[in-house]
């Protein structure tokens, strides 16, 4: 797997993170490129380019959940996602410009 992921022009921390997203069930709602039920990580990234909080307040958002942002769709609390891995997964989808 980790060779296809190599094949598509992905490099290993990218993957890594990647196949944390999916882990974590976050592949469910999003995808990187485009609208599912969520908006893209792309959009996200975009989003919030110029907040210098946005990671904090994304891992907090991806612990908590939170409405409002994006339409009235909510996003749901992920209480098992662990503070670390909800840092690595905001720092990641904010790298996905």
């Amino acid at each position: 797997m980790l060779m296809a992921a190599l094949g598509l022009g992905l490099a290993a921390p990218a993957f890594a993170d990647l196949a944390l997203a999916t882990s974590k069930n976050c592949m469910s709602c999003h995808a990187v490129e485009r609208k599912v039920l969520g908006p893209s990580f792309k959009d996200i990234a975009a989003k919030y380019k110029d907040d210098k909080n946005a990671a904090n307040a994304l891992a907090t958002k991806i612990i908590k959940g939170g409405s409002g942002v994006w339409g009235p769709v909510p996003m749901p609390a992920n209480n098992q996602v662990s503070e670390a891995d909800a840092k690595k997964l905001a720092a990641w989808v904010l790298s996905t410009k």
